[in-house]
């Protein structure tokens, strides 16, 4: 089992850039492909982007491409999403969630673990 917890949210003008963190506990992060989604009020929860085990592999919704990095150190037991070019339409809860099975994945029903989420608030 392993426990998530988010960090880094807060409150940005359009442009800026926010780094989100997502810390695990447990030695066993390095077995997980984690992933970032999103949850805006009144919206479902989306993909946001996903990363493998070894961080070789990246995948990213069409919406962040180019603007969003996720990145792994497995040392740390961390994933980061690094976010730039923040638009007003990126504001939401951003979750981080754990994939035991993998390889990679943009489906929620398929990751085993969340985090509380990190609200993200972009002002036009």
């Amino acid at each position: 089992q392993v426990q998530l917890v988010e960090s880094g949210g807060g409150l940005v003008q359009a442009g800026g850039s926010l780094r989100l963190s997502c810390a695990a506990s447990g030695r066993t992060f390095s077995s997980y492909a984690m992933g970032w989604f999103r949850q805006a009020p009144g919206k479902e929860r989306e993909f946001v982007a996903a990363i493998n085990l070894s961080g070789r592999i990246t995948y990213y919704a069409d919406s962040v491409k180019g603007r969003f990095t996720i990145s792994r150190d497995n040392a740390k037991n961390t994933v980061y999403l690094q976010m730039n070019g923040l638009k007003p339409e990126d504001t939401a809860l951003y979750y981080c969630a754990a994939d035991s099975i993998g390889p990679i994945s943009q489906r929620p029903r398929e990751y085993d673990y969340w985090g509380q989420g990190t609200q993200v608030t972009v002002s036009s």
